[in-house]
């Protein structure tokens, strides 16, 4: 085996998280709970944990493609917040009896933790680390003479054809590929191996997504710079640093010209080393230049923990300094029982002048980071969040009327949504909110929205049960209940076309809910969704 090989990093408030990079940890917006608008034909971020609704029953309506909102839409000008500041309230002893002490669930599974939670590294067999794939052979070295001159260039329109080109050869066989390249990168760099989950198999599917993203928006680098930037601001949580972004590219061309066949040639590597410079640069300059402003990652205490349904926990946190935030966007959340796993929430509740955050989790099957918050996160626990992402916010300018779905969990950012136009002033606008669910007793913040609408009257509420049943589980004070799927019920009311629409909920709700809207017609840029896929899942 080669010697360890000293990777020269940049210290300080200047590292940067190369974790969207392809292959660092999670690739995705930061994109995963409801968009990161890109110029890519992807999927938009969403987190939230999908709420448990069921398959829809009616015949499949073609859906036209969800189209995010245009950059220059979403930079508009915005009034100034409330006077008050966010304050953060002294830390305080929680009443009742003392909280246990936190263990890290996968301890108990010591065949998963090759890093342990003191961070000495335990070297295992390289099959076991990349999932079955050895790497054996050596990485080749950076490229430097003539050939470095030319890497440096930015990518041409021919890069970017035999980018694509190579990505299709790969595509058949990327679980190899990706299980490939983490092989190399842990052999020849064990040291990073503390950046990444103990279980890696989603982590690989992120990385062929991460690439497919970054190809098909080479030619757009307007978008693709926002993109990256937001990814690299957003994961510098990780820890990784500068130093990081070389030794990874290497280990990625390694991996691809292993895998892309006859596609890969000196001119398909020239490519993919101009295209992983331009991705690296557009992150590390992002996160050194967020780094100046603001920290990696905040410390949370939960204040407050209540269960509104059996499987559902309604948060608030305590962030350890101010955390800037608007309604309707979502953060990144560690547990301390999954170290090195993130997953997605959005925020249920505008921002407040007693600095508190609040969010709404629902435990999903196999679920990791969403059980632990709901059946062992209490008052007392520390989480870690990552900075506030997502683009689903209202413009208070345009005074346009709003519509706004949200199934499950997914009522979250519409609650913070609506919470925030109560502050700010509705304007004259008319804003009317759709709650779904399958049965009654899911309805869990209905009557929080009602007494809203009561007090303003520019706002409705109509729930909305998908389940059988007149009901759906027993009655809910006040009545008043639509029956059907959430968009199908949407689509029976109207007209919509006038209106900024926001949707929030599982990812199947509001692809098929933006469908329903644009043949209402609603324009593609006045439909705000941010969806994570899977990455909220968990």
């Amino acid at each position: 085996m080669k010697s360890r090989r000293t990777l020269l990093v940049r210290t300080g408030h200047g590292s940067a998280a190369a974790a969207a990079v392809p292959g660092m940890p999670d690739s995705g917006p930061e994109p995963a709970p409801d968009t990161v608008p890109t110029a890519a034909a992807a999927v938009p971020p969403m987190p939230l944990d999908p709420p448990d609704l069921p398959p829809v029953s009616a015949a499949p309506v073609p859906v036209a493609p969800l189209v995010p909102a245009p950059a220059a839409a979403l930079r508009v000008a915005i009034p100034d917040p409330p006077a008050r500041p966010p304050a953060i309230p002294a830390p305080s002893t929680p009443a009742g009896p003392p909280v246990p002490a936190i263990e890290p669930l996968f301890t108990r599974a010591p065949g998963l933790n090759w890093t342990a939670v003191g961070g000495d590294p335990a070297r295992p067999p390289v099959a076991a680390v990349a999932g079955g794939a050895t790497a054996t052979e050596p990485v080749p070295a950076a490229v430097s003479g003539p050939g470095a001159a030319a890497a440096q260039q930015p990518p041409t329109a021919r890069d970017i054809e035999l980018i694509r080109a190579s990505l299709a050869v790969v595509e058949p066989v990327a679980d190899r590929a990706t299980a490939h390249f983490y092989a190399l990168i842990f052999l020849h760099h064990p040291e990073v191996r503390a950046l990444f989950p103990a279980a890696m198999d989603v982590q690989r599917d992120r990385l062929f997504r991460a690439l497919l993203m970054a190809a098909r928006s080479a030619g757009d680098p307007e978008g693709l710079r926002g993109y990256l930037s937001a990814l690299g601001r957003g994961h510098r949580r990780y820890g990784t640093l500068t130093g990081h972004y070389g030794p990874v590219g290497e280990c990625l061309v390694a991996a691809l010209a292993r895998y892309s066949g006859s596609r890969w040639d000196a001119e398909t590597e020239l490519a993919w080393r101009r295209v992983y410079r331009l991705v690296s640069s557009i992150m590390i300059e992002a996160a050194e230049d967020d780094a100046r402003t603001s920290p990696p990652w905040w410390q949370a205490e939960v204040v407050g923990h209540e269960l509104r349904t059996p499987d559902v926990a309604v948060l608030t946190l305590r962030p350890d300094q101010a955390y800037p935030y608007r309604a309707g966007q979502y953060t990144s959340l560690e547990t301390p029982w999954w170290p090195r796993v993130w997953r997605y929430f959005s925020f249920a509740s505008a921002p407040r002048p007693d600095g508190l955050l609040t969010l709404h989790v629902k435990a999903v099957q196999a679920g990791w980071v969403s059980n632990a918050l709901v059946h062992r996160a209490a008052p007392g626990s520390v989480l870690r969040l990552g900075p506030a992402a997502g683009t689903m916010t209202v413009d208070h300018t345009s005074g346009a009327d709003l519509l706004c779905l949200g199934g499950g969990t997914g009522i979250a950012p519409i609650k913070a949504l609506v919470e925030e136009v109560a502050e700010y002033g509705a304007a004259g606008r008319a804003v009317d909110v759709f709650y779904g669910a399958r049965r009654a007793a899911e309805l869990y913040e209905l009557a929080a929205l009602r007494a809203l609408a009561e007090r303003h009257r520019w706002l409705s509420v109509h729930p909305v049960l998908s389940g059988p049943g007149p009901q759906a589980g027993g009655p809910v004070p006040g009545g008043g209940m639509l029956t059907g799927e959430l968009p199908e019920v949407v689509g029976r009311f109207g007209p919509w076309a006038d209106r900024e629409a926001f949707l929030g909920g599982p990812a199947a709700m509001v692809r098929r809910g933006a469908g329903v809207l644009l043949r209402a017609g609603v324009a593609p840029e006045r439909i705000r969704h941010d969806l994570v896929g899977d990455l909220a899942a968990g």
